[in-house]
């Protein structure tokens, strides 16, 4: 038997109707070279019916106690056997029944395989999230990418995730295998999947608790030298973003204004005796 091309793992804990949602997104789809891998870590809440309702769809299925998110993802780690993993969250949804066939009839190979996500809110409302083609060391120091709206190589899980963090190992990942290992990634420019708001993110602690473990993860990879340069970059970037951004954003859309000011800042630096500051274009 073939290797599949892509595991689906889905984690789950006491969300029996978002566990629902997620199996029937993923079982619908038109794509069917996939495996699909549910860990439950021991629900009371009726996910454990609502799992054998769909068992002749799940390759692989388990409800027992775990000690962490990351260590029911490293479960489903395991015992996949797909070339990429994608870890869909339950509660989370695939955008449309022909997303997975729309991402693998492309046949790229790269390692990470990322694309864009909708943020869905308790009240409906929904906010696209795009994300950059290159990925640099800025970008992970500010943000990451959506995990679940993520295709995984298997082959960069020589080690697993860490289980010493809560709620960043899987950004803890992508430094080492982006940053650090530099490996092959695809920005596929497609919306993969519904990220539901309502779930351990939104918890009144997240950004403490997200804060400390990035600071630790940080310190682990990189030196304070390189950090203070980064840190001074983001701290420009909010001023000119909350402060400047409406401005240059209508300099930018008038010629003539433009040739105005750069003529007063002209004049302004001649008379101040600073005619050498002056560009040359």
């Amino acid at each position: 038997m073939s290797m599949a091309k892509l595991s689906v793992i889905t984690i789950n804990r006491n969300n029996a109707a978002g566990l629902r949602k997620t199996i029937e997104s993923v079982i619908s789809q038109t794509f069917i070279n996939y495996e699909y891998i549910i860990i439950d870590g021991g629900s009371t809440d009726g996910s454990v019916d609502i799992i054998k309702q769909y068992a002749d769809k799940i390759t692989y299925w388990v409800s027992e106690p775990d000690t962490g998110i990351y260590n029911a993802m490293n479960k489903g780690i395991k015992v996949a056997k797909g070339e990429y993993l994608q870890f869909l969250n339950s509660g989370d949804w695939l955008y449309s029944n022909t997303v997975l066939d729309d991402v693998f009839k492309l046949d790229r190979t790269e390692d990470i395989l990322y694309g864009s996500e909708i943020l869905y809110y308790q009240d409906h409302r929904c906010f696209i999230k795009t994300y950059p083609t290159q990925l640099t060391g800025y970008f992970f120091y500010v943000g990451s990418l959506s995990h679940q709206a993520t295709f995984h190589k298997a082959t960069l899980f020589d080690a697993l995730y860490s289980e010493n963090y809560k709620i960043v190992s899987d950004w803890e990942f992508y430094i080492q295998k982006v940053i650090i290992s530099n490996c092959s990634t695809y920005y596929l420019d497609k919306i993969i999947i519904y990220f539901d708001m309502t779930g351990i993110s939104q918890i009144q602690t997240f950004e403490t608790l997200q804060n400390n473990e990035r600071k630790s993860v940080l310190e682990k990879y990189f030196p304070n030298r390189i950090m203070a340069d980064y840190e001074k970059f983001k701290r420009l970037e909010e001023i000119a973003k909350y402060s400047l951004y409406p401005y240059v954003q209508l300099f930018s859309q008038y010629p003539k204004l433009q040739r105005i000011v750069r003529r007063f800042m002209k004049l302004l630096l001649i008379l101040a005796g600073k005619k050498h500051l002056i560009p040359h274009s």
